[in-house]
Parts: C-alpha cells; sequence; structure tokens
C-alpha cells in the first residue's frame, strides 16, 4: 500500500498557522504521522524511543520550563531537541517565539510555526485533521449514497444496476456520495468514510446515455462530499435454485480495512424495486442501531406462538 502523506502546506492553511520558519516550500514538506507529542521529556535530555516523524508541540507549559532556563542551558536544551529533527515544531497560544528556539530551527532545517489557539484546543483540532487526511484507504468499485441518514455501499457485478438504482435514490430525496469509485477511508477502530476521487466526484455513468452531472441536474441537495459507512448491501443476479435469506436472522459482514460492516446480499431480477428496497434495508439498519430488531421480534412472536399451541395440545391431550 503506497505510503500516504499530507502537506505542511495544507495544515498550514487548515488551522490558520502562522509561518516562522521554514526550510522548503511548505508544499514541498510532507507529513507521514497521524501521531503529535508534547516534548517535555526530549526538553529535559531523555530522547528513549523519541520519534521525530510526530509533530511536536510547544505550550505553555514547555515555554515557561524553558524561558527559567539561563540563555546557555536553555540553547543546549533545544539544540539537543532540534537535532533529532522533528517533522515540524508548532508553537501555540501566541506564545513568543524564543530567539534560541529559531536560531536551532534554521540550523537544523526544522520548519516552525505558531498558532493564537490553546494547546489543547489545537491538538484537538490537529488530530482530528490529521486522523482523516493520513486515515488508511482503498478504493472499492461500487456506489456510496446516503439514505434516511445511512450511509449504504451498493457493491456488485458491472451492468448489474447499481448507477441506475442510485439515480432512482436521488430522484426520491437521497443523495449521492461517489459513483463507480469508491474511496474510503479508515478514520477511526470503528468508522469508515467514503467519498468520490475529484475526477469524478458528483458524477454518474448511466448506459446508453452516457455521464450525466447529478449536482447540476438535481441541485445541489442531491450530492454530498462524504459519507461514513453503515450498510453494504450486494447486488447479485437472481439463481433460482439459490436459498436466500427471507427473515433476516442471518448476520452477514464485509471486512474492509479491519473494520467489518453489516452486509445484506439483495437478488436481482426484473420487477424488483431496488431503490424501495434500499430504503427499506437502510430504515431498517438503523432500527437495529436504535435497538429493535425486526427480525428476533418476529422469531420470538412465533416461538411464543409455538410454546402456546405446544400447551393448548397437552391439555386437549389430557
Amino acid at each position: 500500500m503506497e505510503k500516504i502523506t499530507e502537506s505542511l502546506d495544507r495544515i498550514i492553511k487548515e488551522l490558520n498557522l502562522e509561518e516562522i520558519w521554514l526550510p522548503a516550500p511548505a508544499e514541498e514538506i510532507r507529513i507521514a504521522c497521524p501521531a503529535i507529542n508534547r516534548p517535555g521529556l526530549p526538553l529535559v535530555g531523555y530522547f528513549d524511543r523519541f520519534e521525530s516523524e510526530r509533530i511536536q508541540i510547544i505550550g505553555k507549559v514547555e515555554y515557561n520550563y524553558l524561558k527559567e532556563m539561563d540563555p546557555e542551558e536553555r540553547m543546549t536544551r533545544l539544540d539537543a531537541f532540534f537535532a533529532h529533527k522533528p517533522v515540524a515544531v508548532i508553537v501555540t497560544s501566541s506564545i513568543e517565539i524564543l530567539g534560541e528556539m529559531r536560531l536551532c530551527a534554521e540550523r537544523y532545517r526544522v520548519p516552525l510555526c505558531r498558532t493564537a489557539e490553546t494547546t489543547s484546543s489545537f491538538m484537538a483540532a490537529l488530530i482530528a485533521f490529521l486522523d482523516v487526511s493520513l486515515a488508511p484507504r482503498i478504493t472499492r468499485h461500487g456506489v456510496l449514497v446516503e439514505v434516511y441518514g445511512e450511509g449504504i455501499l451498493i457493491l456488485g457485478d458491472s451492468g448489474i444496476g447499481k448507477s441506475e438504482t442510485a439515480i432512482e435514490l436521488v430522484k426520491r430525496g437521497h443523495r449521492l456520495i461517489a459513483d463507480d469509485a469508491v474511496e474510503i477511508k479508515r478514520v477511526s477502530a470503528k468508522t469508515l468514510v467514503g467519498s468520490a476521487p475529484e475526477i469524478i466526484r458528483h458524477y454518474v455513468e448511466l448506459r446508453g446515455i452516457g455521464i450525466v452531472d447529478v449536482r447540476r441536474i438535481f441541485g445541489m441537495g442531491a450530492v454530498k462530499m462524504t459519507e461514513k459507512i453503515d450498510l453494504i448491501i450486494k447486488l447479485e443476479h437472481w439463481e433460482q435454485n439459490k436459498m436466500y435469506d427471507r427473515f433476516g436472522l442471518d448476520s452477514e459482514t464485509t471486512e474492509i480495512l479491519g473494520i467489518r460492516i453489516p452486509t445484506i446480499t439483495v437478488p436481482v431480477r426484473p420487477g424488483r424495486n431496488l431503490a424501495v428496497i434500499l430504503e427499506i434495508a437502510a430504515m431498517n439498519n438503523r432500527q437495529k442501531k436504535m435497538g429493535y430488531d425486526t427480525a428476533v421480534e418476529f422469531n420470538k412472536r412465533l416461538m411464543k406462538r409455538y410454546e402456546q399451541k405446544e400447551t393448548d395440545d397437552g391439555e386437549e391431550d389430557r
């Protein structure tokens, strides 16, 4: 898998950073690690397990610690820290940039930036940004739509009707995220987010018609940039002798990037309204997440009726 990186330039623009000193244009400086660090221990001389690929955050605590030192000792501590060449150093809370800090940044060619945000709020924003931009990702052939607030990834062979189903859902008031190619990112231990490659964003290919611009035809309310993947629908051609789940008690999942997503296999044949089926699947999946499983409740009702019949038959025998 190709190593994912993000430019320091985008971080600077997204988080409104002030450039103090950069060894190269910001767009050429690449960040590859989503984790960040506050260099408390390194500033006292402990560098075991120091990870230079992490962005280092200097807040008021680190600043006050350095400010209390005499200039010679401060220079020694900062020189040792910058000599390990962290990928970037960001000073928070509009703190004064110490002369020794800038000198060491230039000596070891370490990017140095500053933000007006407090340390806690800035770290939260930076972690959230890096978790998304540096998330593990893959591309799947399929369609991603939002139906009643549920992100549904539609998979299936080419020509089975994925794009046509997406257009019908858009006509019914739902939203398109991606057609043909879906870029999937793992943004947390439990969450996958899908989006469309920029070049085909908001476009749908319909065989016999060609490329359709969904945003232009149906309006801005018919499209969305990204969506969490809550459910996978696999479309397959109907097989006469295949046994399909008719009650919904079977729990099928699909693993993507180490996360298992609930999955439903829907057989396709002429006359089936796939858009309506996907709407019902979305609402049913939402009910399950809220604690109500129709299939389980129906099975309980059947078992209760069966037990009641057994009791009635036993009384008749006596």
